[in-house]
């Protein structure tokens, strides 16, 4: 699982699945997705955050002030479905106001009930916790090098581990085409709590796997040996919360 502070919890592809007239509706009105996912963030996260406030910590009242701010959320399928309805919310609500178009405030609506629904299960359910979170990779700097790698084209990305051994979730992969040599890549700038990083390649974004049989020291690259593992796991999606913790119901605005 990623962590809330990685980047828009949904994507796109996410708000499509829960409405495929979505992209006409946005093309139509002059609606910019991207932008609604970020205005949705900021939103839950200031959410996120009051509710953080109120959490309650079954055994474990020392964490309360050291893990309770939003770059230890970890992003469960609740706290996503809250972030993809509340962003259609967003979308329609521009939408009607844009037109006045009651079929747009039909949805609207729809989203909006779904949204306190997706919120009242995160309650339920609680806050996933991460103790030791560490932040999504960034994309890799690749580069050629000398060696006998297979000549073609290659996906890479990385994970930072962190000294619990906890993979953060991996980075946009970086392409590169090689031709009589092989790849060298470097992570880039380790986060303050990471001790390694792992890499992943793959002669497409779908088939990537681990190419490391232990953890890169940070601050080390990695040259791709003359073969590519094929049997590895495959790229990170994030740290899985240590705990859940609850936190008092109150009404939902809106």
């Amino acid at each position: 699982m990623a962590l809330f502070t990685d980047g828009p919890v949904s994507t796109i592809e996410d708000l499509t699945g829960q409405d495929s007239q979505l992209l006409d509706v946005a093309r139509t009105e002059g609606v910019d997705l991207r932008r609604k996912l970020d205005l949705a963030q900021e939103e839950i996260g200031l959410e996120l955050s009051a509710l953080l406030g109120r959490t309650v910590f079954a055994e474990q009242e020392f964490r309360l002030s050291a893990e309770r701010s939003l770059a230890n959320v970890a992003v469960t399928s609740a706290l996503k479905l809250w972030h993809t309805f509340r962003t259609l919310e967003m979308v329609y609500r521009d939408a009607y106001h844009s037109q006045l178009n009651d079929r747009y405030a039909g949805k609207r609506d729809a989203f909006r009930g779904m949204a306190k629904w997706a919120y009242e299960k995160l309650v339920q359910l609680g806050i996933g916790i991460v103790s030791d979170p560490i932040a999504q990779a960034t994309t890799p700097e690749v580069e050629t090098a000398p060696g006998a790698l297979r000549s073609g084209t290659y996906y890479v990305t990385t994970a930072w581990i962190n000294g619990a051994g906890e993979e953060g979730a991996c980075g946009s992969p970086a392409v590169i085409t090689t031709a009589g040599g092989t790849l060298r890549a470097h992570p880039g700038k380790a986060p303050g709590n990471a001790t390694g990083w792992n890499i992943y390649v793959g002669d497409s974004g779908d088939t990537m796997t681990q190419q490391n049989g232990s953890p890169i020291p940070a601050g080390q690259s990695w040259t791709q040996p003359n073969t590519t593992a094929t049997s590895g796991k495959a790229p990170s999606t994030g740290q899985r919360p240590n705990y859940t913790c609850c936190a008092a119901r109150i009404i939902q605005r809106g």
